[in-house]
């Protein structure tokens, strides 16, 4: 997407590669919308820690992100011996597999990466297969959340309001996004409508990255309380929800994504809304069998227990208003802990359909169309 930095308007990925350095080359999501900052990770543990640390996150940005850093791991591999480049690579798999259990993005992005290794004989041609398939997943990403796009604008009708989740715009994709990807179709063709942001507590992914992204893109948007999406809709005031996901279970619908989603969802229902999910193929799971099996990641306390924000900055000469300073805030009673899971699961039975570069499906609908949605045995 196009991101106007200092009135300079340029195009970005949320994830790429630098091949002459072996690098994976980041947007630090947690400066936003603050700053807009490029980074580079040097190792796959670096790549690791910067899924795990939320420099980069949502699905396919994660998904891309582990299958770079399986490629980046592999190429830091000195050596012709092919058994232990195999017990190296095993090693990167798992600590980049690890850096966020909830989402099943990495693991089916890092498959897709092992798979195509295998057409290698020597370690240079395993190396070299291995970055070209982690170019391919990015570029399937984006093309997935356009398709995606193509599909869900029937949904957004002129004067709609629309609530969504957290992110899952570009920043948490390759490119596009998945529930913006039928927005930016629907502004693309002209039709108006307003978009309510949910805040997204702890983190605040819907007030700092959504908001930011509908910004920069001109569509008609305000942030919300989470606590208020209740209120809007008993009034009428909301037409539509679009959220995404980190692990869709083909086998049953079920859909776990950030915190707060599965509430959403039992409001929609109690007043009539249809409730929606965003999703590329990568981010269904054909194995689990029930939603309360998905790995729910519990976080830091910190992160419910007080905020991270920036500082009025202070005024200086002819007017112009210098950065503040990024701090971290505790809110939250001094003696008191907390309990942070990221994560929940809505059963299929909330859920209207499942938005897929497929077409859109019902969540029942998923495992008898599991061929065209990329189950591979």
């Amino acid at each position: 997407m196009n991101v106007t930095v200092r009135g300079r308007t340029r195009q970005y990925r949320t994830v790429t590669f630098d091949a002459k350095r072996n690098r994976v080359l980041l947007i630090e999501q947690r400066l936003l919308p603050h700053q807009f900052k490029i980074v580079a990770t040097k190792t796959f543990r670096e790549t690791a820690a910067a899924i795990t640390d939320m420099v980069v996150r949502g699905a396919g940005a994660i998904g891309a992100t582990a299958a770079y850093g399986l490629a980046q791991g592999a190429l830091m591999f000195r050596g012709a011996d092919g058994k232990k480049f195999s017990r190296h690579v095993a090693n990167v798999f798992k600590t980049l597999a690890d850096a966020r259990p909830t989402a099943v993005d990495p693991v089916n992005a890092m498959n897709d990466v092992l798979r195509a290794m295998r057409r290698g004989d020597s370690v240079a041609e395993k190396q070299s297969i291995a970055l070209a398939a982690a170019e391919e997943f990015a570029n399937e990403d984006a093309r997935h959340c356009r398709e995606i796009g193509a599909h869900g604008i029937q949904l957004i009708r002129n004067g709609m309001r629309v609530l969504t989740h957290c992110n899952a715009g570009w920043l948490a994709f390759v490119d596009v996004g998945s529930v913006t990807a039928p927005m930016y179709a629907a502004q693309a063709a002209g039709r108006k409508f307003h978009v309510f942001c949910d805040e997204t507590r702890p983190r605040s992914q819907g007030a700092t990255l959504t908001a930011w992204e509908l910004a920069q893109q001109g569509i008609s948007h305000q942030i919300i309380a989470d606590n208020a999406a209740g209120h809007l809709m008993q009034r009428g005031e909301i037409d539509l929800v679009i959220v995404g996901s980190d692990r869709t279970l083909g086998r049953t619908g079920e859909v776990a994504n950030k915190i707060g989603t599965y509430t959403k969802a039992v409001l929609a229902k109690r007043h009539g809304i249809p409730f929606y999910v965003a999703i590329p193929l990568s981010t269904i799971d054909w194995n689990l069998k029930r939603g309360f099996d998905i790995p729910i990641e519990d976080r830091h306390e910190s992160e419910v227990l007080g905020a991270w924000g920036v500082t009025e900055g202070q005024r200086a000469e002819r007017g112009s208003q210098k950065n503040g300073k990024r701090t971290y805030v505790r809110v939250a009673n001094p003696g008191s802990g907390a309990r942070n899971p990221g994560f929940d699961v809505t059963p299929a039975e909330l859920i209207a359909g499942i938005i897929t570069p497929a077409g859109i499906f019902k969540p029942t609908e998923l495992w008898k169309r599991r061929r065209e949605l990329g189950f591979i045995v």
